[in-house]
């Protein structure tokens, strides 16, 4: 098993800055959805072994868009010349369709990828986050409004904020 904990990181980028890194590294709108594509494939497969003609279904089904088979079939190779996954031949019926399966070395860099994509899903949204005042959990949007003592607090549901009532004594404006 490889330790995937030494992908290096980018150093913080200023936003002000963002313009000028897109150049200096030359990214497009093409290559950035193109490893986002990517990361969907990974994903796909993680989910269970597929043939490609099944991602690029799955492509239409889940996201709404069409991926091309020039992208699929070459990242699928690149993945199994590095071991990441492995080509079985099914047949069904007639013909022979080529089904793809992560390795466990696949896998085990699929489940590095999702940590690291998750935490940058969660440095990006937790800024918008707001926080129940009675249990704490985390809100992304919305969220049950209350004003108590003429101050407007938020909580996760109607239950919250009324256990957190009873529990402070107070009485709402």
């Amino acid at each position: 098993m490889k330790n995937y904990t030494k992908l290096s990181c980018a150093p913080h980028i200023d936003f002000h800055d963002f313009e000028e890194v897109i150049k200096v590294n030359k990214l497009t709108t093409e290559n950035i959805l193109g490893d986002f594509s990517r990361f969907h494939i990974l994903m796909f497969l993680y989910e269970r072994p597929r043939h490609g003609y099944g991602i690029l279904n799955e492509f239409k089904k889940r996201l709404g868009k069409e991926i091309s088979p020039s992208l699929v079939y070459p990242f699928l190779q690149k993945l199994q010349n590095r071991g990441l996954v492995r080509l079985s031949i099914k047949r069904v019926g007639k013909k022979e369709k080529k089904e793809y399966s992560l390795t466990e070395e696949g896998t085990d860099l699929c489940e590095h990828l999702f940590r690291r994509f998750a935490d940058l899903v969660s440095t990006a949204i937790e800024p918008g986050l707001t926080i129940c005042a009675n249990c704490g959990c985390k809100m992304y949007d919305g969220g049950h409004i209350e004003i108590i003592e003429s101050r407007k607090m938020t909580f996760c549901c109607s239950s919250c904020a009324n256990a957190y009532i009873l529990e402070k004594g107070l009485r709402m404006a």
